[in-house]
């Protein structure tokens, strides 16, 4: 019993930050997102009778450990939702730049979760494998799906009204999403802590969450009429208070770099120039700009001249889950 699924990682316009359940992955808001085309995980799960316990190799290196404990507790999540109680071989490979912010988690997740219940025969739709990537990762949720997509945060305590949808598919509004590496080394605070920092101690934090809703009605409104510049103005907006909501905490924490404003205020300067271009930044220094294919080469040229930007990384929107032949 064998299945390969791919799955590509995704970047958020509407920030997720912030869990009310640690242990399902459940978000204090919804969140908005692009599924990108260049950055994705493969994965392959075979089911075998003879195994004693499950294997996971990743990228040609078998994993023991946290690593292969994090994927044995996600496949008891399949093999609770599927009845089935054989091990697996999970053979993964990561095409994803982890250096310059893009998490593999997301990708990951998503790709493991298609070709663990693919491989079983399992019949699931696109809602209950969202909700079944979730639990491996947050924001793998969305990367079932190919272009603009919604996670929403439900309500029920389960976690079964929590799922990902898609807004628009990636064939419907070409966008154009520039990743800016600054730096590579990995962030002092993980994403994990600092959302549970920030909601524990953040003065901030109620700001924000009441903030969401205006930033969710403005970006499905820029995205179901193809507005960019509303589209950017809102995503710009929502990541600044994010991380404001950081400067907060107890102790206080910040992702940024000052690599990270330089590229901010190039991006600012475009637009003085007449270049529509918007960036986001999620939970680390690296900088997402966000412009229209027709800028994409002159926005690219001026970044390159910036000293800090270590390298530069072009997407667009990309699809959702796929299934090979193997």
């Amino acid at each position: 019993m064998k299945a390969t699924a791919r799955a590509h990682t995704n970047i958020a316009l509407i920030k997720y930050w912030g869990k009310r359940d640690e242990q399902l992955f459940l978000p204090m808001n919804n969140s908005i997102s692009i599924t990108l085309d260049q950055f994705y995980t493969t994965t392959s799960v075979t089911f075998q009778d003879d195994l004693a316990s499950d294997v996971f190799v990743l990228d040609g290196v078998e994993l023991g450990g946290a690593e292969q404990n994090k994927i044995s507790t996600f496949l008891d999540l399949v093999r609770k939702t599927t009845k089935h109680h054989g091990y697996a071989v999970v053979e993964s490979s990561n095409n994803v730049p982890t250096a310059a912010g893009f998490a593999s988690s997301a990708s990951g997740f998503a790709a493991l979760a298609a070709a663990s219940t693919k491989a079983l025969g399992y019949e699931i739709s696109d809602a209950g494998l969202s909700i079944l990537a979730r639990q491996g990762s947050g924001s793998a949720c969305r990367s079932i799906y190919g272009g603009f997509v919604e996670w929403h945060m439900g309500e029920k305590n389960d976690g079964t009204d929590s799922f990902a949808t898609q807004l628009l598919s990636e064939e419907d509004w070409q966008l154009s999403i520039i990743s800016v590496m600054v730096e590579a080394k990995q962030k002092k605070v993980l994403s994990r802590e600092g959302m549970k920092r920030t909601v524990e101690t953040s003065p901030f934090y109620d700001g924000w969450l009441a903030s969401l809703e205006p930033d969710l009605l403005a970006t499905r409104a820029a995205i179901a009429n193809r507005t960019f510049e509303q589209l950017g103005t809102v995503l710009e907006r929502n990541a600044m208070k994010m991380h404001a909501t950081t400067l907060g905490a107890n102790p206080p924490f910040m992702y940024w770099m000052s690599s990270t404003i330089e590229v901010m205020q190039a991006v600012q300067e475009l637009r003085e120039d007449g270049i529509q271009a918007y960036f986001t930044i999620d939970a680390g220094p690296n900088v997402k700009v966000i412009c229209q294919p027709a800028d994409e080469r002159v926005v690219m040229d001026r970044l390159k001249q910036l000293m800090c930007v270590k390298d530069l990384f072009l997407c667009h929107p990309g699809p959702g889950i796929h299934y090979l032949t193997t």
